[in-house]
């Protein structure tokens, strides 16, 4: 979804008001929902492409396995959803395929032109981080119409970016098998099926297409905004209390503009079957983002960043896993960039905008 209050949720963290230095502590105490691990994916490479109708029957289909169901937006804080959704991928030397399957007993539709916000009918949304820097990623969404609505941000709305809409996906393939019949509230349907083509010159940022390396991962995440609706005759009308947002891999607060928080999705050319390793640089971005998070609260009850980590009360040397890792801040009242070091490990900084290098 784009910026709004739903999805402009603040911070809450537990800092206090004083800039006496605290007892040294976990980096994660207070923010535990937004250290759960992000769920992962391995996606097969395959010969032959499946057509993209919205029938997820294809041959090539059959090869994928169906992801998890999907969850509340903020996993285990809210009821499961009633309604199942699940999704597959492939890939091959031009696109990424998505395919999703969404349980709906009321399948329905209302808006029709490209680049109408969808997510005020029921849609399915896809986001696309192929750098994992938290920064320039994608979103796609469309309804049970196969309207499209797609936009790049160059960086998350918590860090002052906008959405440009005049991005559209080229050649982007797109299509919608309705279960059931489309805006007919008379019946009871089954749901509806998606299914993207998603090239990879249109998600490649430079001069150069970006073709994926067996192995190698991004971050992606899927969101599925259901309304509530009742029958007025042979129509729905939508009811105007907050929708429900279903995600893939659970973000812990309701905003999905958190890159940091998406699923794994590892790109693979091998016929069986791998297993994700989560890599242990992830293990290191946590503690990145534990202190971005804590220093944003910081910022919001002093109008400044803190200038030394135990004025958040964090120590500089943490131990991931058999190795020490040390924490390097450097900041001013009004930036700061922080790294995280460790013997045999490239080093890795984050900023004050949450740019991941």
């Amino acid at each position: 979804m784009i910026a709004g209050k739903r999805y402009l949720s603040v911070l809450v963290l537990l800092l206090g008001t004083s800039v006496v230095p605290l007892k040294a502590q976990s980096p994660f105490i207070g923010m535990e929902h937004l250290f759960t691990t992000p769920r992962s994916y391995v996606a097969k490479y395959v010969s032959n492409a499946p057509q993209v109708d919205g029938d997820l029957s294809d041959q090539a289909w059959q090869s994928a396995s169906w992801s998890e169901t999907f969850e509340g937006i903020e996993g285990d804080k809210k009821p499961r959803p009633r309604f199942t959704t699940r999704m597959k991928m492939l890939w091959d030397d031009e696109y990424l395929y998505i395919g999703a399957e969404l349980e709906e007993p009321d399948v329905w539709a209302t808006l029709s032109k490209r680049d109408q916000v969808v997510f005020h009918d029921n849609d399915f949304e896809v986001f696309i981080d192929p750098d994992n820097n938290a920064h320039q990623y994608f979103e796609i969404e469309v309804n049970a119409l196969n309207n499209i609505f797609d936009l790049f941000l160059s960086k998350p709305y918590r860090s002052g970016g906008s959405a440009l809409f005049a991005w559209d996906c080229p050649g982007l393939k797109s299509a919608v098998k309705v279960r059931g019949t489309l805006n007919d509230a008379t019946d009871r349907d089954q749901g509806w099926n998606v299914e993207f083509a998603i090239p990879f010159k249109s998600i490649s940022l430079g001069n150069s297409v970006r073709i994926p390396k067996s192995g190698e991962i991004w971050r992606i995440n899927f969101s599925r905004v259901e309304w509530d609706v009742k029958a007025n005759g042979a129509t729905y009308e939508k009811l105007e209390h907050p929708e429900h947002n279903w995600v893939w891999s659970p973000q812990g607060v309701v905003e999905m503009h958190r890159p940091e928080r998406w699923g794994y999705l590892q790109f693979s050319r091998s016929p069986s079957s791998d297993t994700f390793v989560l890599p242990y640089s992830e293990k290191q971005r946590q503690y990145l983002w534990a202190v971005f998070y804590k220093q944003n609260g910081f910022y919001r009850a002093h109008k400044r960043y803190a200038t030394t980590l135990a004025e958040l009360g964090l120590k500089s040397v943490y131990q991931i896993g058999t190795v020490q890792n040390k924490l390097v801040l450097m900041a001013s009242s009004q930036q700061f960039l922080l790294s995280i070091q460790a013997t045999g490990h490239a080093s890795i900084s984050i900023n004050n905008e949450g740019l991941v290098k």
